[in-house]
Parts: structure tokens; sequence; C-alpha cells
């Protein structure tokens, strides 16, 4: 009798707890942790590219040392950020990881943007490998921040939304941070890599000099 009795007692408090909305949150919650898990494994797998890509660089252009330096302050910064459970539930937290890892994409960039003017370095065989392994994980960190803006958005609305709301402040469910649009477009797009060997180095055209001025009247 006393088991009969302590099982409806369950089945009565697990059918409440999913009436009230307990169980969405908790299957969302568990997908936004999940989601943020891929993020920032794509943005190590990025961090890891960086010092191979850096020294492959410098063995072609040691005198671009202000860009590596950039790159290199960068990537030790956002790698820097304990990358925590709990950080997606700080939003101060979440926002100096965001201001690190946008600082990284743009030092990258800027980077790329030097290997232009080295064809030689364009055609070596490591560094074309390495920004083949840049792009795609450029690629798969854009698709993996979109899944996990759009599980906070599903979270965030249930949290909000009545009378799930109720449920989530008794079980201290909070709204949970989200990537913003401030820079989004810029962050997510990915470094345009080419491999055109055939572009020539810069040259500066030289200036002439002008003419001399003619001689004056009566002067030996």
């Amino acid at each position: 009798m006393r088991k009969l009795l302590l099982s409806v007692v369950v089945a009565v408090l697990g059918a409440g707890l999913s009436g009230c909305g307990y169980n969405k949150l908790q299957s969302q919650d568990e997908a936004v942790k999940a989601a943020w898990s891929a993020v920032i494994n794509q943005y190590q797998r990025r961090a890891d590219l960086v010092p191979n890509l850096v020294n492959t660089v410098k063995g072609y252009a040691a005198q671009e040392e202000r860009v590596l330096v950039e790159v290199t302050e960068a990537r030790a910064k956002a790698t820097s950020i304990q990358l925590t459970p709990e950080l997606i539930n700080d939003p101060a937290a979440f926002a100096k990881f965001q201001a690190a890892q946008g600082e990284l994409t743009s030092a990258l960039k800027s980077l790329l943007a030097v290997t232009e003017n080295y064809p030689n370095l364009k055609s070596d065989g490591v560094f074309r490998d390495l920004m083949v392994q840049l792009e795609g994980t450029e690629n798969r960190i854009s698709v993996e921040r979109k899944r996990y803006i759009d599980a906070v958005q599903d979270y965030n609305v249930t949290v909000r939304s009545f009378p799930t709301n109720l449920t989530a402040k008794w079980f201290d469910f909070a709204v949970k941070p989200n990537f913003t649009v401030q820079n989004e477009a810029a962050i997510s797009t990915s470094p345009s890599v080419t491999f055109d060997t055939n572009t020539p180095a810069q040259q500066k055209t030289p200036v002439e000099a002008p003419p001399a001025p003619p001689a004056k009247p009566g002067a030996n």
C-alpha cells in the first residue's frame, strides 16, 4: 500500500512539474549548454591554429612584426579567459569573452591582409593548409554561434513567458546572455582566403626628378 501511495505521489509531482514547464526549462537549458560547448570547441580549434600560422608567416615576412605581435597578444587574451559553464550565466564575463574573440578575429584579418604582399608565402604548402583549416574553422564558428543564439533565444523566451516564468523563478532559471548585434557582421564574416600565387609583389614606382630650372642670362 505504501509503495502504491509513493508511486501515485511521484506521478502527480512529475505531471505537475511537466505541466508547469519545468521539464521544458531543463531541456532547453541543456540545449544551451551543448550549443555553448560547440562554440568554444571551435574557438579553441582556431586558437590552436594561430601559433603555427604566425610561425609560418614569420618565416617569409619577419618584418611584419607589429601584425604578428597583435595576433599573438590577441590569442593570449582570448585563451586566458576561463571557459567554465558558469560563463554563460554571467553577462559581464560573457561580454569580456566576446570582446576577446572579436579582437582575435580582427587581428587575424589584418594578418591575412599582410600575406597578400608575399606571393612566395601564399604558395607555401604549409601556409595553404593552415589557411584551409582556418577558413573551415571560421565557417564552423559562424554556424555554431548561430545555433547557440537560437538555443538561448528559445530558452530566454520560455524563462520570461507566463506561466513558466513562475517556475523559472522558483527553480532559479535565469535569463542567459547572448551574442550581441554589435560588430556581429564583422565578427561572423569568415576571412577571405585566396591563393593567387601569380600576383606580383607590389613595387613602388620611382618618382622622376623635376626638370632643372633654366639658367639665368649672364650666369657663368
